[in-house]
């Protein structure tokens, strides 16, 4: 599948573009939510117990901005991602 034929690529290149990532547990960015969303495939991350969520994934520093393992490895290229802790 050719990049631009990918569902989950929609504006993300405006705002990610050679983003820092950090591998960590997931934490929420504020006190209101109790989880956020990849901002590719929106898996769901959540700090406790979830069947349907995952409780690590790559950041950026202000934990508002979420990526998944699966999507951070399939566009990590095409972004020039920097990531520290890497899983």
């Amino acid at each position: 599948m050719r990049e631009a034929d990918d569902w989950r690529l929609t504006n993300q290149l405006g705002y990610l573009k050679k983003a820092k990532l950090k591998w960590q547990p997931y934490v929420p960015s504020s006190k209101e939510n109790d989880h956020d969303h990849c901002e590719f495939c929106f898996t769901k991350f959540m700090s406790e117990g979830s069947a349907d969520a995952v409780s690590c994934g790559y950041a950026t520093s202000d934990r508002y901005r979420w990526v998944c393992q699966t999507c951070f490895h399939d566009f990590s290229e095409l972004f020039e991602w920097q990531a520290d802790g890497a899983a």
